[in-house]
């Protein structure tokens, strides 16, 4: 294959793993708590022969490579919704569960009791405090959660949420849905939870939808060009073939 088809082809490659992050934004532009993501890319050029041999030095070829995926932080819209147990975290923050996998991380504040009174996300794992799951009994309309994450019923104090924060957030790896897994927590210090509200995505529906639009003509251009270079290629050799006839 020709260098100029591997360069388009490279280019293709890293436009599907973008659509491939485009659509996931789309999908979850009403998933509380979700944080758009984009695609980073890098030049890569192809190494050189060794070999002194040759009568010209290799030209150097740049091709494109997706290097990572980066979340874009930027807090989203609160939405109002007077339940006690929908929380969200002004700050940096994040909420930690207990999954059969281990601890997670999450951002989604929308929390609810279980059968047996315990505080769980919507996927039924355990939201933790200091010192571990809590529970509740009785009624559960007299629930306060203050700003620094305590737990406060008619029955008196019943703990204080687990509220971490991460020196490189980007760091986190994804694990599905809202969770995410990493090292290095620490004890929150500039994160204020915030009750009876829940952090909407902060996906941008345009953009993204601009985005795909502009992602589906670069790649069809590719393919044009790829198509074009083809033509060229079986013309070239119909004609060499006519001429050793």
């Amino acid at each position: 294959m020709e260098n100029a088809q591997l360069i388009s082809l490279s280019k293709q490659m890293a436009l599907q793993r973008q659509m491939d992050v485009v659509a996931n934004n789309l999908a979850n532009i009403n998933t509380t708590g979700f944080k758009s993501e984009n695609i980073l890319f890098e030049e890569y050029k192809s190494p050189t022969a060794r070999d002194r041999d040759f009568a010209f030095k290799d030209q150097i070829l740049s091709y494109t490579q997706d290097w990572a995926t980066v979340r874009d932080m930027t807090q989203g819209a609160y939405q109002q919704t007077g339940n006690p147990f929908d929380l969200a975290l002004s700050g940096d923050g994040y909420f930690v569960v207990q999954t059969p996998a281990g601890e997670r991380y999450t951002k989604a504040g929308s929390f609810q009791i279980a059968s047996d009174g315990t505080l769980v996300d919507l996927s039924g794992n355990p939201v933790l405090t200091e010192s571990g799951p809590i529970k509740f009994t009785g009624q559960t309309d007299d629930v306060t959660i203050n700003a620094d994450g305590s737990i406060t019923t008619s029955q008196g104090g019943r703990g204080k949420l687990r509220v971490v924060e991460f020196a490189d957030p980007q760091a986190l790896e994804h694990t599905g849905g809202n969770l995410f897994t990493g090292t290095g927590a620490n004890a929150a210090a500039n994160t204020r939870v915030i009750q009876g509200v829940v952090e909407k995505s902060n996906v941008s529906g345009v953009t993204e939808m601009a985005e795909m639009i502009r992602v589906s003509r670069a790649y069809e251009s590719l393919s044009s060009l790829m198509q074009q270079q083809n033509d060229l290629r079986r013309t070239a050799i119909q004609r060499l073939g006519d001429t050793q006839a």
